[in-house]
């Protein structure tokens, strides 16, 4: 059975496209990021497809290419387009697909919607989260939200240098599973994401 992923972070800057990535590799899925703001010309598209070897992973265009680098609404605003979540179309495909957000769940995409209502009750969602300051907070309310549209969160994946407290006490308090943590790497490639992937396969599937 094929599935859709949902790969959405706690903020901006966490590791959401190494993350969706990795997912991409060790499913050998299609990816598909439905907004792109700003950075078009390396965007988190071109960015993905430079990270993945396999073969069969098809890359599907975005709903909207917006050229400025804010939050949805304000770059379409600027663009002067507007979004909607009912004109977002999902590709179709008989692969699993990984599907990647804008920013975290409540970024608006216009003055009503924001990224959390493109999620739909078929999709295994993925919370990608980064340790700071405040991050055990910004974790635990998204998973919040997430129960609040009746939405349940398939696992977390932790990116940056380990900080087992903080983990220990998201996964009971959140209770949720872990998928795995990406560590503090000097780089990422097609080598290093291909490791990640033999690694996080089993809890994808």
């Amino acid at each position: 059975m094929k599935h859709k992923y949902f790969v959405t972070g706690i903020g901006t800057e966490v590791g959401k496209t190494i993350a969706s990535a990795i997912i991409t590799e060790a499913l050998e899925a299609d990816y598909w990021k439905p907004i792109q703001a700003g950075d078009l010309k390396n965007s988190d598209t071109h960015k993905i497809e430079k990270l993945i070897s396999n073969s069969k992973t098809e890359f599907h265009p975005n709903s909207f290419a917006l050229k400025t680098p804010m939050s949805p609404h304000a770059a379409a605003a600027i663009d002067k387009v507007e979004i909607t979540s009912e004109e977002i179309k999902e590709p179709r495909t008989d692969n699993h697909l990984v599907i990647e957000g804008a920013g975290g769940l409540l970024v608006p995409i216009n003055e009503y919607q924001t990224i959390a209502d493109l999620i739909k009750p078929d999709y295994r969602i993925i919370l990608v989260s980064r340790h700071y300051l405040g991050s055990i907070n910004h974790t635990l309310l998204s998973l919040e939200l997430l129960k609040s549209y009746g939405l349940e969160c398939f696992g977390i994946i932790f990116s940056g240098e380990e900080h087992p407290t903080s983990e220990e006490i998201i996964e009971k308090m959140g209770n949720v599973p872990i998928i795995g943590r990406i560590e503090q790497e000097p780089y990422f490639d097609q080598n290093v994401v291909k490791e990640y992937a033999e690694i996080f396969k089993c809890k994808l599937s």
